[in-house]
């Protein structure tokens, strides 16, 4: 990534800093943040905080993670505006969306405000993963350490969460957002409009894992998720429900287990 593809999601801004040796003024890079607005057949469905690249693939994740959409051949028409931060998404049968799911709408355990349709019974309802994929532990730290290097916005400036589509061997679909279930939307909202598989493939994410993290990861059929972070009781409930192999904290080389630890072989 080059300085003009890092001006794009940080800016300079005049800063005082302080150390141990005095006082000194200095520009520093900051992350921007911007309001998405997603519509969904002439209706507004939400506004999301994010960093403002890749809204296409923002709007599209976010509407497939949420259960709103089911497949690609629904979607009649995309109409994104980068500059005003809308999104507009058409399908062929004029969904819409009803009010008892606009009813349950809540503020999600994301960094800053995100918002979600998810409920108990999408988790109930939701097929466990069936997939017999095995990676060894040198292969998830050998692709925790490709992602720690990826970013070029996070060496910046420490301001965004990153997320990566791999397979045992390497990154296929890196993304980064000041919010964590943003930049796994962007990743899944790609896949989509791209046709590319999700099925055997790994989940790589720099925050924790909550239990709307593991659902959107179930929703794609993925058999793995791995965290730098920790997760939450919820999350790692909800994994071992549905069939996932959750992995946090993975520091140099050392990972937590907490559950489906069949898949990963020595």
């Amino acid at each position: 990534m080059d300085i003009q593809e890092i001006a794009q999601e940080a800016e300079k801004t005049a800063v005082l800093r302080i150390t141990e040796t005095g006082r000194s003024d200095i520009e520093a890079l900051v992350v921007k943040e911007s309001p998405l607005t997603i519509v969904l057949d002439n209706q507004e469905l939400v506004t999301v905080l994010c960093s403002p690249v890749n809204l296409k693939y923002l709007a599209v994740g976010f509407l497939f993670s949420e259960g709103l959409l089911e497949s690609k051949g629904e979607i009649k028409k995309i109409i994104a505006d980068e500059r005003k931060g809308i999104v507009w998404i058409e399908t062929k049968g004029d969904k819409g969306v009803g009010t008892d799911v606009l009813n349950r709408r809540f503020i999600t355990s994301g960094c800053g405000r995100g918002a979600s349709f998810y409920s108990i019974a999408d988790a109930q309802n939701m097929r466990r993963v069936e997939s017999h994929v095995e990676v060894s532990s040198g292969e998830v730290f050998a692709l925790v350490d490709e992602f720690q290097h990826h970013s070029e916005v996070y060496k910046a400036t420490h301001g965004v969460h990153s997320a990566a589509l791999c397979d045992r061997n390497t990154i296929l679909i890196f993304s980064e957002d000041i919010g964590r279930h943003n930049a796994l939307d962007k990743i899944f909202g790609e896949c989509i409009l791209k046709d590319m598989p999700t099925d055997d493939r790994i989940i790589i994410v720099s925050g924790r894992i909550s239990s709307e993290m593991s659902l959107k990861v179930a929703r794609r059929g993925i058999p793995i998720i791995v965290s730098i972070a920790a997760p939450t009781n919820a999350g790692v409930k909800l994994a071992a429900d549905l069939g996932i192999t959750l992995i946090g904290l993975v520091r140099g080389k050392r990972m937590n287990i907490y559950s489906g630890a069949w898949r990963i072989t020595d």
